[in-house]
């Protein structure tokens, strides 16, 4: 008789630290695309108001939706084993 363990959860640390790095890298770079996509760049980093701050909103929404139905995981999961 073959007895399988059940896969162990991930600790919620792990979950909540990737969940953190996915955020801010998902922020840096649709910031700094956007921001260059529509002349938002400022000597500090970016700086967007209106259409283009939704956009970086959006995108940072399409990464985690992505990343987890289609990719297996965002990046930060996949680093962390969450």
């Amino acid at each position: 008789m073959d007895t399988q363990t059940p896969p162990q959860t991930p600790a919620t640390w792990r979950k909540v630290l990737a969940a953190i790095f996915d955020f801010f890298t998902a922020f840096i770079f649709s910031g700094v695309v956007v921001g260059k996509l529509t002349g938002g760049m400022t000597e500090g980093g970016f700086e967007l108001n209106g259409a283009p701050a939704i956009a970086v909103f959006a995108m940072i929404a399409a990464y985690f939706i992505i990343g987890r139905k289609f990719l297996g995981g965002t990046l930060w999961q996949r680093i962390f084993k969450a």
